[in-house]
């Protein structure tokens, strides 16, 4: 059974220069539909993956992005427009706030693809990352397919670039004050370190090309891409190891050292390639391990801390042994507290060391979360050495909004940054919400308003405090305030829950190898299924790891709804190769459910599949 592709609806089109574009638009083309949502770092590695794609058939591809929000500001079409140029998509992109079109594609994870043939049949779906070889093998075989049939139409394609404004800046990610006095600013979207005057505005010196690269070198010749988090080493250390400061180049996936006085920057942990492999607790050469999107980075416990925003995960790095390894974090997408390291983190994009060293500061974006990591308590059932995570603010991925009060209520909207203060307080860049917030005496305050997503907070050494206002391209300097308290709302995603009967229940994962590819099991099982539910009483039976993509589970009469986390992977070989590439396929989701009377008894979820 064919099918045939649903129209695009939505609210509107961005780099199109205003045109609507239906199916007939794409007619002759092959298109794929990536379903994404501006705050979820799994979408923004598949838009890198599909760039590629997009420059090698450009005249046989459409490439169409459908943008269907997760949290309330990414409903802004302004917030989406500044997302858009953010991130460099270069092809048009469906405004979906109502999930419109996400329903109509039965998408039930960010990021989902789904590619249509020339003559507007869905031929395939996926779920995740990691799909890049796939798709150009499942587009070679279609352009050959319909050059035979004559239904393939070359030609131009429908993206329109739009008018991008000067500014000293653009979306700049993360600030570090310098012993100068100025500031060392991460200017992400345009792949460059800019360094500041004191007075935080006048341009001193830009290190890096400007384009998008990986190249060592001086300040005009090296190169990054969309560099984030900032961190000065220790005096004593950055004389041991040649280089100043640390940048988490982010879409690189390396950490590079910057020599502040020469502006030379060296690339000193990463490969360049994305991890895609399984946690273990040993210690790796630190140039020969793959990293995922690391966003910032801190200084505790005498080694550099990574917030991993790819893998949900903090990692640690040894600059003087040139080492590194997994700090905290299983890769489960979740709000989950405990002993390091088998705890649940979400998206880590924030870090900042209390003055004292006792406690690492965090933010988990995807849950709304502020976190820190403390030695444990003698009651935590560990010893002194023993570190822990314990949540201050936060309730899990799919609640957030602006309520102050106790930590244990309050709510926050996908926070970047925070700034850990003398005073034992906390100052957070509440990015969605346009917002700073202190947390102090375990209750959350509101302290300014009204900013273009910040991103960071900075504190100089005479106490000034800066903030980082992203969307307007900028450093501004916060006034001092107490704080107020504001109830700006609470809010669910309004993702349509799954709805499932209690008793047994069949998970069942739908995965099918690439054109050209099979399952591999040369190093063991090719598959791998972890299932774990929020709260966990939803689930009786089920939880756990096996090597089959299909599961028996229990559901709990007594539980009404909940969250099923499932993640699923599956390697992959190229068939009939001299040197046959490995591949992994891997996604996460966060399955709302509604347990009711009529509920289904199977719930199917597409890593890689025919759509028919």
């Amino acid at each position: 059974m064919r099918v045939r592709a649903p129209e695009l609806r939505g609210r509107g089109w961005l780099n199109t220069a205003g045109k609507e574009i239906t199916l007939k638009d794409l007619r002759g083309k092959i298109a794929i539909l990536d379903f994404w949502t501006f705050c979820c770092i799994n979408c923004l590695h598949v838009l890198d993956e599909l760039r590629p794609l997009e420059q090698k058939y450009g005249d046989a591809l459409v490439i169409i992005g459908v943008h269907s929000p997760k949290f309330e500001h990414e409903k802004d079409p302004e917030a989406l427009a500044a997302a858009v140029e953010r991130y460099g998509v270069e092809h048009p992109v469906l405004d979906d706030p109502e999930l419109i079109t996400w329903r109509q594609y039965a998408a039930k994870a960010w990021p989902t693809l789904s590619v249509i043939d020339p003559e507007g049949y869905v031929v395939a779906s996926m779920a995740g990352e990691g799909h890049a070889d796939g798709l150009t093998r499942l587009v070679d075989q279609l352009i050959a397919e319909h050059e035979a049939k004559g239904t393939l139409h070359r030609g131009e394609g429908l993206y329109v670039p739009p008018l991008t404004a000067k500014t000293a800046l653009r979306f700049p990610g993360k600030a570090l004050p310098l012993p100068s006095g100025g500031f060392l600013v991460s200017d992400s979207s345009r792949h460059a370190l800019v360094e500041l005057a004191a007075d935080a505005e006048t341009v001193v010196r830009r290190i890096g090309s400007g384009t998008r690269g990986r190249a060592d070198g001086g300040p005009s010749t090296a190169s990054l891409s969309e560099p984030q988090g900032l961190l000065a080493l220790p005096q004593r250390v950055a004389e041991l190891v040649g280089y100043d400061v640390v940048v988490a180049d982010t879409v690189n996936h390396l950490l590079r050292g910057l020599r502040l006085r020469t502006g030379e920057v060296t690339t000193i942990a990463g490969t360049g390639r994305q991890w895609r492999s399984t946690v273990d607790d040993h210690a790796h050469d630190a140039l020969s391990i793959d990293l995922s999107s690391p966003w910032d980075v801190a200084w505790f416990e005498e080694r550099v801390i990574i917030a991993m925003a790819g893998i949900h995960q903090l990692w640690w790095f040894d600059p003087i042994r040139r080492t590194t390894g997994v700090f905290a974090g299983t890769t489960v997408e979740a709000l989950r507290d405990g002993q390091l390291p088998d705890v649940w983190l979400a998206q880590p994009s924030g870090l900042s060391t209390s003055p004292d060293g006792e406690r690492l500061w965090f933010v988990d974006s995807e849950t709304s979360a502020l976190r820190y990591v403390e030695r444990a308590a003698p009651d935590d059932g560990g010893t002194s050495t023993d570190l822990v995570v314990r949540t201050a603010v936060g309730q899990g991925l799919f609640d957030f909004g602006h309520v102050d009060g106790p930590g244990g209520t309050a709510l926050m909207q996908h926070p970047l940054g925070l700034a850990a203060l003398a005073d034992g307080s906390v100052l957070i860049a509440d990015t969605y919400n346009g917002a700073v917030r202190r947390f102090a005496d375990g209750a959350l305050s509101t302290v300014e308003t009204d900013l273009a997503e910040p991103s960071d907070v900075v504190v100089t050494a005479d106490g000034t405090v800066l903030v980082v206002e992203s969307a307007a391209h900028r450093l501004i300097t916060l006034a001092p305030s107490t704080g107020s308290t504001m109830d700006g709302g609470r809010h669910t995603v309004e993702r349509p829950p799954t709805l499932l009967q209690s008793g047994a229940v069949t998970l069942e994962i739908i995965f099918t190898p690439a054109p050209g590819q099979k399952l591999d099991e040369t190093f063991g099982p090719s598959t791998r299924l972890s299932v774990s539910a929020s709260p966990p009483e939803l689930l009786l039976t089920g939880a756990g790891t096996t090597t089959d993509l299909s599961r028996r589970l229990e559901i709990n009469p007594a539980v009404t709804q909940g969250v099923l986390q499932v993640v699923a992977q599956a390697a992959t070989c190229d068939i009939d190769a001299a040197n046959p590439a490995c591949h992994l396929t891997r996604q996460d989701w966060g399955v709302p459910l509604r347990i009711t009377a009529d509920g289904d008894a199977r719930l199917p979820l597409i890593l890689r599949g025919l759509d028919a």
